[in-house]
């Protein structure tokens, strides 16, 4: 009468296996270890290893293993002291053209790695780390957008001899104005067949011809949306070469992005690097009037704009880009042959390399200039309030005389050594907007190995208790709920390694409390049980009953608090995720342990036979 099937044992079976295969990973812990990757190179120098290997050995740091991987290479530690002592010698051994970054890594085996079999990764309450949660500039991304459409137009305009008078933005409008409505009516039709969307208004004023020009408010949520996903690519490129171990990139909420770097430890680098909004432009020189006059006076001519260059000396440059940021697909940095001075390699896609041909084939002999253009979050009192404001430091780098014909290859040069490597590594990984440091966290190692321990010793008295529980009131039947217990740990543990789900201190929490409810379906079938054995129900009958007719209120009670769990994963920040990952993991194993897999072992000890009673 109480028999599962044979393909359901064995389903059972594998599937609990699986789950002690999957959490097998997790009982090796992490080692800490030194990441070294080269700058500016998917491969690494296998002498770079060697130079730091050999550099620990004079020094007398004792090192676990080595691992030699194509793009990156680990030195393994047995405590973080010496991982603490091992950095700064590796970093003075292999120079500044290779990331030096503190991680953990995991000691699994190469065997469960080659099978693809990973712990679950831990987060930074867990393991220590730096965390950062940053804010979009969405302003700014509307309107450098508002920029480029403006100065498209003007280009257009020019380009198919279109006179206006005057060209300008007002917040999210465009305005230009024209001699005559004929003239307007020529440069309407001209801008809708580019920006089809856009909203065209004309109207006169004080006998002058206007073109109203606006986006509409799809147009710029959609700048908006694409500024932040865009970030959260550059930053996830951006993290990658810092040498991070399991990095988390995401977005959270309208325009901010949280980035945790476990393992890392120096926040000013970090710092540096993922709140970097460098960018150039490639601009040529204004011939037609002195910078020094200009300067004093204040009367910069129509297309020109006034700047300073490297020795703070004013220079007139042409309103009109040649080529930006956003059109680099890649830039190195290295030495100029010639010079032998610091320089950034730069390469541009095919619209930007076209201009680019285009302009120096028309101005062979005349000078270049390389704007350097940087957003640089700053704080100040105000009234006693720390305000934080995006301050825009622009100065020209280099000016150089074309002296040939080139597009999509050429050099940077003006920097000096450090310069040049943080504005290769910026334009390689643009930003689409500014961001803002707004919350930072560093939590070190000891703490977070403070945390495992409270952690798990709070999952271990409270299965300890629970075991102890289900055994002095269920006798025999309590066994096998706290045999379904451990199967359900096993299985959380197993679908968090599998999934590679991030485990935090809120998700231990989750874990305890999955402990404690992995047994109110068994109690419910428990109690199911013991009412039928009182009402006369024979042993087999009162287990039929006792599993049967309990699963509509174990399946109700658990199908609203999983519920609750996607809710709370939906809508929550990093914590409240983490708690709500395990909740709606153990709810979802425990179901399975606690009805399918008690009862396959019920089945298998008392199914089948006589009996006179049940030790429950």
């Amino acid at each position: 009468m109480n028999r599962y099937p044979l393909w359901k044992n064995l389903l059972i079976a594998f599937i609990i296996l699986g789950g002690f295969i999957f959490a097998l990973p997790n009982i090796f812990g992490d080692a800490p270890a030194i990441q070294i990757t080269q700058i500016n190179s998917s491969r690494l120098n296998p002498a770079a290893m060697d130079k730091a290997v050999s550099a620990l050995k004079v020094a007398g740091v004792p090192y676990d293993r080595v691992i030699r991987d194509p793009g990156k290479g680990m030195i393994l530690f047995t405590n973080t002291e010496q991982q603490l002592r091992a950095n700064t010698i590796i970093r003075k051994a292999v120079g500044d053209n290779y990331s030096v970054a503190m991680n953990l890594v995991p000691r699994t085996p190469r065997w469960m790695q080659d099978l693809g079999l990973k712990p679950m990764a831990k987060g930074l309450d867990l393991v220590g780390g730096i965390y950062f949660r940053l804010r979009v500039d969405l302003k700014a991304a509307v309107d450098q957008m508002l920029d480029s459409e403006l100065q498209d137009i003007q280009n257009q305009l020019r380009k198919n001899q279109v006179r206006y008078t005057a060209a300008s933005r007002d917040r999210e409008t465009l305005r230009f104005v024209f001699a005559n409505p004929s003239i307007r009516a020529a440069a309407e039709k001209l801008i809708r067949k580019s920006y089809p969307t856009d909203s065209l208004t004309g109207f006169e004023t004080r006998g002058r011809a206007i073109l109203r020009v606006v986006p509409t408010p799809a147009q710029l949520q959609q700048v908006r949306n694409l500024a932040v996903e865009e970030n959260v690519a550059a930053l996830r490129r951006r993290v990658n070469e810092l040498g991070v171990a399991e990095p988390i990139v995401q977005r959270q909420g309208r325009d901010y992005v949280v980035v945790e770097l476990p393992g890392m430890r120096n926040a000013a680098r970090a710092k540096e690097r993922l709140g970097d909004t460098a960018t150039v432009q490639f601009r040529m020189v204004y011939q037609g009037a002195d910078p020094e006059e200009v300067a004093r006076t204040g009367q910069v001519p129509l297309n020109a704009q006034l700047f300073k260059d490297q020795n703070n000396l004013p220079i007139l440059l042409k309103r009109e880009i040649v080529a930006s940021g956003p059109e680099i697909t890649d830039a190195t940095s290295g030495f100029d042959q010639q010079s032998g001075t610091p320089s950034v390699n730069v390469t541009l896609n095919s619209s930007g390399a076209a201009r680019m041909g285009e302009v120096t084939r028309h101005n062979l002999g005349k000078p270049m200039a390389v704007l350097y253009i940087q957003n640089r979050t700053e704080n100040k009192k105000v009234g006693g309030k720390v305000i934080t404001y995006t301050k825009r430091i622009e100065r020209v780098i280099n000016v150089a005389t074309i002296q040939g014909i080139f597009s999509s290859r050429f050099q940077i040069t003006g920097l000096n050594t450090q310069e040049a490597k943080s504005l290769a590594l910026t334009l390689r990984t643009p930003l689409a907007a500014p961001v803002s440091i707004v919350e930072e966290r560093t939590i070190g190692p000891s703490l977070g190995r403070q945390n495992i321990r409270n952690g798990f010793v709070a999952v271990m008295l409270g299965f300890i208790l629970v075991v102890v529980g289900m055994v002095l009131y269920y006798k025999g039947f309590g066994l096998i709920a706290d045999a379904a217990l451990i199967m359900n740990l096993i299985l959380i543990i197993a679908l968090l390694s599998l999934l590679q789900a991030t485990l935090t201190l809120p998700g231990i929490a989750g874990i305890v409390l999955t402990v404690g409810m992995a047994v109110d379906a068994n109690v419910l079938i428990y109690e199911r049980i013991r009412e039928e054995l009182r009402v006369g129900a024979s042993p087999q009958a009162a287990i039929h009953a006792g599993y049967e007719r309990a699963m509509g209120t174990i399946a109700d009670a658990n199908l609203t608090t999983l519920i609750a769990g996607l809710v709370l994963f939906a809508i929550g920040t990093g914590p409240v995720k983490g708690f709500a990952i395990t909740l709606s993991l153990g709810i979802i194993t425990s179901m399975f342990t606690a009805i399918m897999g008690t009862r396959a072992i019920v089945n298998s000890v008392f199914g089948g036979r006589r009996l006179k009673s049940l030790p429950v």
